[in-house]
């Protein structure tokens, strides 16, 4: 039991690296730029952060047996703060296939 216990615990660092690097995280924080371009202008004022969040995996509404994966990156423009969540299939390999995107300003209305 104490074995098992160990062995179990010995991959939980593991996780933890895999877990702060997230598979498509620099696609996220390079179409995160982008996403702000669009909505705000090109603009040396846009900033967004270098870490992205994994975040629950959501279900295809076309096929319920596929998943998604959803990555949070958050960014600025001025005093304005934006978070983005950018929806990716979960493909085999290093493939990033985009399937959807949101933004949403940070505000206290």
């Amino acid at each position: 039991m104490k074995f098992a216990l160990l062995l179990a615990l010995s991959f939980v660092p593991g996780l933890v690296n895999a877990a702060s690097d997230p598979k498509c995280s620099q696609a996220a924080i390079t179409r995160a730029k982008e996403l702000l371009a669009f909505h705000l202008g090109e603009d040396a004022g846009i900033n967004v952060g270098d870490t992205v969040k994994p975040l629950a995996p959501l279900r295809n509404p076309k096929n319920p047996k596929q998943m998604f994966d959803v990555l949070e990156v958050w960014g600025s423009f001025y005093k304005g703060e934006y978070r983005m969540h950018f929806i990716y299939a979960q493909l085999p390999g290093d493939t990033c296939a985009l399937m959807g995107e949101e933004i949403l300003q940070f505000a206290n209305l």
